[in-house]
């Protein structure tokens, strides 16, 4: 089979499209004939060297659809739509840069749905994170206000047009005032344009502060988004988009303000029941939940893919179809 391949951290030279064995079938485990996956910024940082513990040579992808190809211990059907993430893949083991995939039952979710393989290949990664800052980090609740910071980012725009479909008024920031457009299309009620600090103009628009906020950017505009939020609003610490991860000398009564909580959110699958992913899937399905794609490459377009994920120019997802030519 066809696999992208990483011996090592590098530039997306570093990116290896190879014949490899299609991975062995065994019990516990589920092997994927992956039709799509959608690239996600940890890919990023484990080709880049900034990821944790990896294992290399390694197949990258945290996340892939398909249909199962074999399951041993009898969990799924042959030809079963299913989505796998998360778990390990890509960074213990193989993930789901490749034509089969096999991965650990548990990161599997089978799935019904009429979308075609590229949209569904957007979603898992992205609604799962979405998903799980929204209420696993953030417990929103209908009629609060939302502030999403890196909001064309892939998770953000998923946060947001979630956060609409729950009943939220979402603010969302971008650093391009080209893509304010696209934020307005989304039903984002008040884009902003980020210049670093928007903690006044959100003021502005909700002069207590929004109830609720999700940091996609980095500890760079964790203080200012702090300050963005309204007393006992939360704050959830979900992305690092500019890679800058941790605090330098955090004193928690001088950078925190009065009353404003901050969370963090680095879930599992298992943060997205599958009644809400089978949920969310048939809402996309009838039109009401939108999806941005910026973007569907071919197998062997993978460099191509990843550089503009690492330049920025993307708003939505970058998907590969596995059996795009």
């Amino acid at each position: 089979m066809r696999a992208v391949v990483l011996d090592g951290p590098g530039p997306v030279e570093a990116l290896q499209l190879r014949e490899v064995p299609v991975p062995e079938a065994r019990e516990g485990w589920v092997r994927i004939k992956v039709e799509a996956f959608g690239l996600n910024r940890s890919e990023q940082h484990l080709r880049t060297g900034l990821a944790t513990n990896p294992v290399f040579p390694i197949v990258p992808g945290i996340e892939a659809v398909g249909t199962v190809d074999a399951a041993p211990g009898g969990e799924f059907e042959p030809g079963q739509p299913v989505v796998a993430m998360m778990g390990g893949m890509g960074r213990a083991f193989d993930g789901g840069y490749a034509e089969y995939t096999l991965v650990p039952a548990s990161c599997v979710i089978p799935v019904r749905t009429s979308l075609d393989w590229a949209t569904l290949g957007a979603l898992p990664e992205m609604l799962q994170t979405a998903h799980g800052s929204l209420h696993t980090g953030l417990a929103i609740q209908p009629g609060q206000s939302f502030l999403v910071r890196g909001g064309t980012s892939s998770v953000g725009v998923a946060a947001a047009v979630l956060a609409k479909e729950h009943g939220l008024e979402v603010l969302s920031t971008t650093r391009n005032p080209a893509k304010l457009a696209a934020l307005r299309d989304l039903g984002v009620d008040h884009p902003l344009l980020d210049d670093g600090r928007i903690a006044d103009r959100v003021r502005e628009i909700r002069p207590g502060g929004v109830h609720a906020a999700l940091e996609l950017v980095g500890t760079n505009t964790l203080p200012d988004t702090l300050r963005a939020t309204g007393k006992h609003g939360t704050v959830c610490f979900t992305g690092m988009l500019s890679d800058q991860w941790t605090i330098p000398d955090f004193y928690p009564m001088d950078y925190l303000p009065n009353g404003v909580r901050l969370t963090a959110y680095g879930g599992e699958s298992s943060d997205l029941p599958r009644a809400d992913l089978q949920r969310y899937l048939e809402l996309i399905e009838a039109g009401t939940l939108p999806v941005r794609i910026h973007r569907v490459f071919a197998l062997t377009e993978i460099r191509e893919a990843h550089q503009l994920m690492e330049d920025g120019g993307a708003v939505g997802k970058l998907v590969v179809r596995v059996g795009l030519q």
